[in-house]
């Protein structure tokens, strides 16, 4: 199975992208994990809507760029569906006998741009709350490590 994360940044503090690490160290017995960082479009101050639709355009095409086609695309998107982690491990193991690789898509500060949503197979919500992509990013990446732990049937997730 190979796993891989598009987001739109990079990681700047040295404690998310060590934390990051440490995930992308123990889900390599699970899988091929790869992140993908792609450069953040500058957004003006005061942006206008057809600014800020520019901008969600560009980094929508340097995203959809970074899909291969075949993979099962989930996008993190606020109108996603929830799931449990249990719920989770469900999909990626009913994923997991129709496809090989899934790409995980983590738009920039505007989100993600309709081209890119409506590429995903399935979208996904981390909660109704708002998180820095940063915090998203290395919660999506402990919920990935947890699900590969619950197929396994292994005692990590309680």
């Amino acid at each position: 199975m190979n796993i891989n994360i598009v987001c739109v940044g990079k990681i700047k503090e040295r404690y998310f992208a060590e934390a990051i690490a440490e995930y992308e160290k123990r889900l390599g017995r699970f899988c091929a994990f790869k992140i993908t960082e792609l450069p953040d479009r500058p957004i003006p101050e005061k942006a206008s809507p057809a600014q800020e639709r520019a901008v969600l355009e560009a980094e929508g095409g340097d995203i959809l760029r970074a899909v291969k086609k075949g993979d099962y695309v989930i996008a993190l998107c606020v109108e996603g569906k929830e799931l449990s982690s249990e719920e989770w491990a469900d999909k990626i193991c009913g994923i997991t006998r129709t496809h090989s690789s899934v790409t995980y898509v983590i738009g920039g500060s505007l989100g993600l741009s309709p081209a890119v949503k409506e590429r995903a197979d399935f979208r996904l919500s981390l909660g109704r709350i708002t998180l820095p992509h940063r915090i998203a990013r290395l919660v999506l990446v402990e919920q990935i490590y947890r699900c590969f732990k619950i197929n396994a049937n292994e005692t990590y997730h309680k």
